[in-house]
Protein backbone atom coordinates (compact mmCIF):
# COMPACT_ATOMS: atom_id res chain seq x y z
CA UNK A 1 0.00 0.00 0.00
CA UNK A 2 2.79 2.46 0.89
CA UNK A 3 4.40 2.08 -2.52
CA UNK A 4 1.06 2.70 -4.23
CA UNK A 5 0.54 5.85 -2.16
CA UNK A 6 4.06 7.06 -2.95
CA UNK A 7 3.61 6.48 -6.69
CA UNK A 8 0.28 8.28 -6.78
CA UNK A 9 1.57 11.17 -4.69
CA UNK A 10 4.60 11.56 -6.97
CA UNK A 11 2.20 11.74 -9.93
CA UNK A 12 0.39 14.65 -8.30
CA UNK A 13 -2.67 12.88 -6.91
CA UNK A 14 -3.83 15.14 -4.07
CA UNK A 15 -5.76 12.39 -2.29
CA UNK A 16 -3.15 9.68 -2.80
CA UNK A 17 -3.98 7.73 0.38
CA UNK A 18 -7.71 7.54 -0.37
CA UNK A 19 -7.10 6.64 -4.02
CA UNK A 20 -4.60 3.95 -3.10
CA UNK A 21 -7.09 2.37 -0.70
CA UNK A 22 -9.80 2.33 -3.38
CA UNK A 23 -7.48 0.83 -5.98
CA UNK A 24 -6.18 -1.90 -3.67
CA UNK A 25 -9.67 -2.79 -2.44
CA UNK A 26 -11.08 -2.92 -5.99
CA UNK A 27 -8.27 -4.83 -7.72
CA UNK A 28 -8.32 -8.62 -7.84
CA UNK A 29 -4.58 -8.94 -7.24
CA UNK A 30 -1.14 -7.31 -7.49
CA UNK A 31 -1.06 -7.34 -11.30
CA UNK A 32 -4.34 -5.46 -11.48
CA UNK A 33 -3.16 -3.02 -8.82
CA UNK A 34 -0.11 -2.27 -10.97
CA UNK A 35 -2.23 -1.78 -14.09
CA UNK A 36 -4.67 0.51 -12.29
CA UNK A 37 -1.87 2.58 -10.79
CA UNK A 38 -0.28 2.98 -14.22
CA UNK A 39 -3.63 4.13 -15.65
CA UNK A 40 -4.13 6.63 -12.86
CA UNK A 41 -0.60 7.99 -13.20
CA UNK A 42 -1.25 8.47 -16.92
CA UNK A 43 -4.12 10.80 -16.03
CA UNK A 44 -7.15 8.55 -16.43
CA UNK A 45 -9.96 9.63 -14.08
CA UNK A 46 -9.99 7.53 -10.92
CA UNK A 47 -13.55 6.35 -11.58
CA UNK A 48 -12.59 5.03 -15.01
CA UNK A 49 -9.58 3.31 -13.46
CA UNK A 50 -11.75 1.65 -10.80
CA UNK A 51 -14.61 0.92 -13.18
CA UNK A 52 -17.12 2.55 -10.85
CA UNK A 53 -18.08 5.84 -9.22
CA UNK A 54 -19.73 6.55 -5.91
CA UNK A 55 -22.81 8.70 -6.52
CA UNK A 56 -25.69 9.43 -4.16
CA UNK A 57 -24.79 6.42 -2.05
CA UNK A 58 -24.69 4.07 -5.03
CA UNK A 59 -21.87 2.35 -6.88
CA UNK A 60 -22.27 3.27 -10.54
CA UNK A 61 -20.45 1.25 -13.22
CA UNK A 62 -18.25 3.57 -15.30
CA UNK A 63 -16.73 2.65 -18.66
CA UNK A 64 -13.87 4.40 -20.47
CA UNK A 65 -14.85 7.39 -22.64
CA UNK A 66 -17.93 8.11 -20.52
CA UNK A 67 -18.67 11.20 -18.45
CA UNK A 68 -18.01 10.66 -14.74
CA UNK A 69 -20.90 11.84 -12.51
CA UNK A 70 -19.86 14.67 -10.19
CA UNK A 71 -20.71 14.86 -6.53
CA UNK A 72 -22.21 18.33 -6.95
CA UNK A 73 -24.88 16.82 -9.20
CA UNK A 74 -26.29 14.97 -6.19
CA UNK A 75 -27.97 18.32 -5.42
CA UNK A 76 -29.95 18.05 -8.67
CA UNK A 77 -30.93 14.50 -7.73
CA UNK A 78 -32.09 15.62 -4.27
CA UNK A 79 -34.26 18.31 -5.84
CA UNK A 80 -35.74 15.73 -8.22
CA UNK A 81 -36.46 13.25 -5.42
CA UNK A 82 -38.23 15.97 -3.43
CA UNK A 83 -40.60 16.47 -6.38
CA UNK A 84 -41.00 12.83 -7.37
CA UNK A 85 -43.97 10.67 -6.37
CA UNK A 86 -44.19 6.87 -6.35
CA UNK A 87 -44.94 5.44 -9.80
CA UNK A 88 -43.75 8.62 -11.52
CA UNK A 89 -42.45 8.58 -15.09
CA UNK A 90 -38.84 9.79 -14.96
CA UNK A 91 -36.68 10.56 -17.98
CA UNK A 92 -32.90 11.02 -17.81
CA UNK A 93 -31.79 12.91 -20.95
CA UNK A 94 -28.07 13.04 -21.76
CA UNK A 95 -27.92 10.22 -19.25
CA UNK A 96 -24.24 9.29 -19.53
CA UNK A 97 -23.77 6.35 -17.19
CA UNK A 98 -27.39 6.60 -16.03
CA UNK A 99 -26.34 7.71 -12.55
CA UNK A 100 -28.97 10.42 -12.08
CA UNK A 101 -31.91 8.30 -13.15
CA UNK A 102 -30.74 5.34 -11.10
CA UNK A 103 -30.40 7.52 -7.99
CA UNK A 104 -33.94 8.85 -8.34
CA UNK A 105 -35.40 5.43 -9.11
CA UNK A 106 -33.60 3.93 -6.11
CA UNK A 107 -34.94 6.57 -3.75
CA UNK A 108 -38.56 6.63 -4.96
CA UNK A 109 -40.48 3.33 -5.20
CA UNK A 110 -42.23 2.29 -8.36
CA UNK A 111 -40.63 4.84 -10.68
CA UNK A 112 -40.83 4.12 -14.41
CA UNK A 113 -37.40 5.20 -15.62
CA UNK A 114 -36.32 5.93 -19.18
CA UNK A 115 -32.90 7.20 -20.26
CA UNK A 116 -31.35 8.43 -23.48
CA UNK A 117 -28.00 9.62 -24.79
CA UNK A 118 -26.48 10.43 -28.16
CA UNK A 119 -23.08 8.88 -27.36
CA UNK A 120 -22.94 5.11 -28.08
CA UNK A 121 -20.41 4.47 -25.30
CA UNK A 122 -22.72 6.19 -22.80
CA UNK A 123 -25.71 4.16 -23.95
CA UNK A 124 -23.72 0.94 -23.56
CA UNK A 125 -22.60 2.04 -20.09
CA UNK A 126 -26.09 3.10 -18.99
CA UNK A 127 -27.44 -0.29 -20.02
CA UNK A 128 -25.10 -1.82 -17.42
CA UNK A 129 -26.65 0.31 -14.69
CA UNK A 130 -30.29 0.44 -15.81
CA UNK A 131 -32.74 -1.99 -17.40
CA UNK A 132 -31.26 -2.09 -20.92
CA UNK A 133 -34.63 -2.00 -22.65
CA UNK A 134 -35.26 1.42 -21.05
CA UNK A 135 -32.08 3.05 -22.40
CA UNK A 136 -32.28 4.60 -25.86
CA UNK A 137 -29.71 5.99 -28.26
CA UNK A 138 -30.45 9.19 -30.13
CA UNK A 139 -30.61 12.97 -30.09
CA UNK A 140 -32.53 14.21 -27.03
CA UNK A 141 -36.29 13.63 -27.31
CA UNK A 142 -35.94 11.89 -30.69
CA UNK A 143 -34.60 8.87 -28.82
CA UNK A 144 -37.63 8.50 -26.55
CA UNK A 145 -40.73 6.37 -27.12
CA UNK A 146 -43.39 8.71 -28.57
CA UNK A 147 -45.99 7.58 -26.03
CA UNK A 148 -44.06 9.39 -23.30
CA UNK A 149 -45.01 12.75 -24.80
CA UNK A 150 -46.98 14.72 -22.22
CA UNK A 151 -46.48 12.04 -19.52
CA UNK A 152 -43.04 12.79 -18.07
CA UNK A 153 -43.35 13.64 -14.36
CA UNK A 154 -39.63 14.31 -13.80
CA UNK A 155 -37.25 15.35 -16.58
CA UNK A 156 -33.56 15.16 -15.65
CA UNK A 157 -31.34 16.99 -18.12
CA UNK A 158 -27.75 17.27 -16.93
CA UNK A 159 -26.66 18.76 -20.24
CA UNK A 160 -23.11 19.99 -20.92
CA UNK A 161 -22.76 23.63 -19.85
CA UNK A 162 -19.09 24.57 -20.09
CA UNK A 163 -18.64 27.44 -22.59
CA UNK A 164 -16.56 26.35 -25.57
CA UNK A 165 -13.72 28.77 -24.82
CA UNK A 166 -13.50 27.48 -21.24
CA UNK A 167 -13.14 23.78 -22.04
CA UNK A 168 -9.36 24.22 -22.29
CA UNK A 169 -9.28 25.27 -18.62
CA UNK A 170 -10.87 22.06 -17.35
CA UNK A 171 -8.72 19.55 -15.43
CA UNK A 172 -6.73 17.33 -17.78
CA UNK A 173 -8.48 14.15 -16.64
CA UNK A 174 -11.81 15.59 -17.82
CA UNK A 175 -10.48 17.42 -20.87
CA UNK A 176 -8.48 14.46 -22.18
CA UNK A 177 -10.51 11.45 -21.06
CA UNK A 178 -14.16 12.45 -21.21
CA UNK A 179 -15.94 13.02 -24.53
CA UNK A 180 -15.97 16.68 -25.52
CA UNK A 181 -19.67 16.49 -26.38
CA UNK A 182 -20.37 15.83 -22.68
CA UNK A 183 -18.54 19.00 -21.64
CA UNK A 184 -18.90 21.64 -24.37
CA UNK A 185 -22.13 23.61 -24.10
CA UNK A 186 -21.48 26.06 -26.94
CA UNK A 187 -20.52 29.73 -26.91
CA UNK A 188 -22.24 30.57 -23.61
CA UNK A 189 -22.57 26.99 -22.37
CA UNK A 190 -26.34 26.92 -22.78
CA UNK A 191 -26.89 25.76 -26.36
CA UNK A 192 -28.13 22.29 -25.48
CA UNK A 193 -30.32 23.61 -22.67
CA UNK A 194 -32.09 25.82 -25.19
CA UNK A 195 -32.90 22.74 -27.28
CA UNK A 196 -34.11 20.78 -24.26
CA UNK A 197 -36.24 23.68 -23.02
CA UNK A 198 -37.82 24.34 -26.41
CA UNK A 199 -39.69 21.01 -26.38
CA UNK A 200 -40.02 20.46 -22.64
CA UNK A 201 -43.68 21.49 -22.36
CA UNK A 202 -44.56 18.93 -25.05
CA UNK A 203 -43.07 16.09 -23.00
CA UNK A 204 -43.69 17.10 -19.39
CA UNK A 205 -46.89 16.12 -17.62
CA UNK A 206 -48.81 19.02 -16.07
CA UNK A 207 -46.92 20.11 -12.97
CA UNK A 208 -43.80 18.20 -14.02
CA UNK A 209 -40.36 19.79 -13.56
CA UNK A 210 -37.30 19.90 -15.79
CA UNK A 211 -34.12 19.91 -13.69
CA UNK A 212 -30.75 20.95 -15.05
CA UNK A 213 -27.37 21.98 -13.70
CA UNK A 214 -25.55 25.25 -14.38
CA UNK A 215 -22.80 27.35 -12.93
CA UNK A 216 -23.83 30.02 -10.44
CA UNK A 217 -23.00 32.67 -13.04
CA UNK A 218 -25.09 30.99 -15.74
CA UNK A 219 -28.10 30.24 -13.56
CA UNK A 220 -30.05 33.50 -14.17
CA UNK A 221 -29.69 33.11 -17.94
CA UNK A 222 -30.61 29.41 -17.72
CA UNK A 223 -33.71 30.33 -15.73
CA UNK A 224 -34.64 32.90 -18.37
CA UNK A 225 -34.31 30.23 -21.08
CA UNK A 226 -36.72 27.98 -19.18
CA UNK A 227 -39.16 30.84 -18.59
CA UNK A 228 -39.10 31.78 -22.28
CA UNK A 229 -39.99 28.16 -23.06
CA UNK A 230 -43.13 28.46 -20.91
CA UNK A 231 -41.86 26.96 -17.66
CA UNK A 232 -41.94 28.45 -14.16
CA UNK A 233 -38.25 28.81 -13.35
CA UNK A 234 -36.54 28.65 -9.98
CA UNK A 235 -32.91 28.35 -8.89
CA UNK A 236 -31.67 26.15 -6.05
CA UNK A 237 -28.09 26.28 -4.76
CA UNK A 238 -25.93 24.29 -2.37
CA UNK A 239 -22.92 26.40 -1.42
CA UNK A 240 -21.23 23.49 0.37
CA UNK A 241 -20.92 21.47 -2.84
CA UNK A 242 -20.79 24.50 -5.18
CA UNK A 243 -23.92 23.15 -6.86
CA UNK A 244 -26.59 25.07 -8.72
CA UNK A 245 -29.76 23.46 -10.05
CA UNK A 246 -32.18 25.32 -12.29
CA UNK A 247 -35.73 24.01 -12.28
CA UNK A 248 -38.46 24.75 -14.80
CA UNK A 249 -41.96 23.48 -14.02
CA UNK A 250 -44.81 23.06 -16.44
CA UNK A 251 -47.95 24.75 -15.13
CA UNK A 252 -51.05 22.71 -14.44
CA UNK A 253 -54.20 23.51 -16.39
CA UNK A 254 -56.92 25.24 -14.35
CA UNK A 255 -59.00 22.08 -13.99
CA UNK A 256 -56.02 20.25 -12.46
CA UNK A 257 -55.65 22.55 -9.46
Amino acid sequence: MESVVATLRAAGCVFAEEEAELIVSTASGPDEVARMVDERVSGLPLEQVLGWASFHGLRIAIDPDVFVPRRRTEHLVDEAIARCHPDAVVVDLCCGSGALGLAVATAVPGVSLYAADLHPAAVKNARRNLPPERVFEGDLYDALPPDLRGRVDILLANVPYVPTDDVRFLPAEARLHEPRLTLDGGADGLDLLRRVAAEATDWLAPGGPLLTEASAEQAPMAAEILATAGLRATISSDEHDFATTVIGTRDRSPREF
